[in-house]
């Protein structure tokens, strides 16, 4: 791998989603986003909804919608184990908007901290879906 770049991987349950050589990635941590540049210190972190951006350059070259996972991030390479991606250009807005309404009709109806749990995650993700869509719009 050349010293100017990070081996990127993003992999779902289903597939190897990405794996290429990029100049930057910008993950949605769970504390927060972070960016990976060649040499970065060694991290293991939480990532929650949102997007993922590829830099070549200074461009964005693709944006992927992860529903959460774990990054692992050493000094040449960084791994990214999703429970779910999607790039932001398939995401399917009306699909989300349903998928938010029938979340947040769970929340309503939980009746137990599981079901609680499970409905705002399902509400976040919906959430970060639609907001992905309409911040690419803008771009």
């Amino acid at each position: 791998m050349a010293d100017n770049k990070v081996a990127f991987e993003l992999v779902s349950p289903e597939r190897l989603v990405v794996s290429l050589p990029v100049d930057m990635i910008v993950v949605p941590g769970g504390e927060g986003d972070f960016g990976v540049l060649p040499g970065h210190a060694p991290l293991i972190a939480s990532v929650r909804p949102g997007v993922i951006e590829i830099y070549e350059g200074r461009e964005v070259i693709d944006r992927i919608f992860v529903a959460g996972g774990f990054a692992e991030v050493t000094s040449e390479r960084c791994t990214v184990l999703a429970e779910s991606a999607v790039r932001v250009s398939d995401i399917d807005v009306g699909r989300a908007e349903k998928n938010l309404q029938t979340a947040q009709d769970a929340l309503v109806d939980a009746g137990d901290d599981e079901a609680r749990a499970d409905a705002e995650r399902r509400v976040d993700v919906a959430l970060g879906q639609i907001a992905a869509v309409r911040r690419s719009a803008m771009h």
